[in-house]
């Protein structure tokens, strides 16, 4: 494949073009990569290990959350199709998705703003924590449509550090407002512009990566041109980009939209949520000695991300017998891991893994 040619990865090209280069790069094993990011000696975003192929217990488990799940995600999405085509009832509707977990809510949003007839693009771009967004990728985009109806979508929030790299890379960009206009599906940390719920819930694309990320994987920095990414095509088999989008949509179909709710929009209860995500992230510092943040992944999606691909140290969870944190617990017993029942100390969120100290 040529470098910068239009893909859509295993999306259909209509839901999705991917502003990504695609290369070939040296896989780093687990271990070596979390010690090379703890000494400072690599960033995150210069390496990647092979993501393993989820075993038969992970894909029934994604499916049973689909299964569960598909009918609130039908509605949210639909709700925040809404809210968006009436905040930019006269200008077409640019979804920029950051890549990864933002990218199947971006093609959920596409697909129901196009069947409301709302004219709307939609691309998968980089943002890296400490290094910012693509630069090279949002001119592409804003030389195509302008900053007017550019709206920046992830799946979720956790300790709000993709607001803070979005408002530190913007405001060196002209035509952005001060507060990113970021759309989330699920906001608990209240750090998003727009979101259907601050619930920590087990969105079913939070716990699995490239099988619902149209097979591509995690974003790789690059100083010049567009970010990199690599293409995934060990896990074909495990595919089920459009199983998720194409189920949604079924459910999609029986909706009323007008019958549906607004988004909730409550700034005062949005303060509230970050004063609680901050007190509990360093309360959870506190106690076990974590000597940066970032070693700390709040909310079910984050936390079962961080033990599937990094070196975890312990999980906690508000209950072990919550049945959304089934897939978490089960991945932390099988690689030994100390899992904690830590109750109403997890504030808003249901999970947190933290990452282990190896230097």
């Amino acid at each position: 494949m040529a470098n910068n040619q239009p893909f859509s990865g295993s999306y259909l090209p209509g839901d999705v073009e991917f502003l990504l280069k695609p290369v070939d790069i040296d896989m780093t094993p687990v271990d070596q990569k979390e010690q090379l990011i703890q000494s400072g000696a690599r960033h995150y975003s210069e390496m990647l290990s092979q993501e393993p192929e989820p075993t038969r217990w992970h894909l029934d488990l994604f499916a049973r959350a689909l299964d569960q799940g598909a009918g609130r995600l039908a509605k949210e999405v639909a709700m925040l199709a809404n809210a968006l085509a009436k905040q930019f009832a006269d200008t077409p509707i640019v979804l920029a998705s950051l890549v990864r977990a933002g990218v199947p809510l971006g093609v959920m949003l596409q697909q129901a703003l196009r069947a409301m007839g709302r004219e709307s693009y939609h691309y998968g771009i980089s943002i890296i924590r400490d290094r910012g967004i693509d630069n090279a990728a949002l001119a592409i985009i804003e030389a195509r449509h302008g900053t007017d109806g550019i709206v920046f979508v992830d799946g979720w929030t956790g300790k709000g550090a993709i607001t803070g790299e979005l408002i530190s890379s913007l405001k060196q960009r002209p035509g952005y407002p001060a507060q990113p206009r970021l759309v989330v599906l699920a906001d608990p940390c209240g750090r998003a512009w727009l979101s259907a719920s601050d619930d920590d819930w087990l969105i079913p694309f939070g716990i699995m990566g490239a099988p619902v990320s149209g097979l591509i994987s995690r974003s790789l920095w690059s100083e010049t041109g567009l970010h990199g990414c690599v293409q995934c095509d060990h896990l074909a088999q495990f595919d089920c980009s459009q199983q998720l989008v194409e189920t949604v949509a079924e459910y999609a179909r029986t909706l009323d939209i007008n019958a549906l709710p607004a988004c909730p929009q409550d700034p005062q209860h949005q303060q509230q949520l970050v004063a609680q995500s901050d007190a509990v992230i360093a309360r959870l510092a506190a106690r076990y000695q974590v000597n940066s943040i970032n070693r700390i992944k709040p909310g079910i999606a984050e936390a079962t991300r961080a033990v599937l691909r990094r070196v975890p140290d312990q999980v906690l969870v508000r209950s072990v017998d919550d049945p959304d944190v089934a897939l978490l617990v089960y991945l932390a017993q099988q690689k030994g891991l100390s899992i904690t029942e830590a109750g109403a100390d997890l504030g808003q969120y249901r999970a947190v893994t933290i990452i282990k100290k190896v230097l």
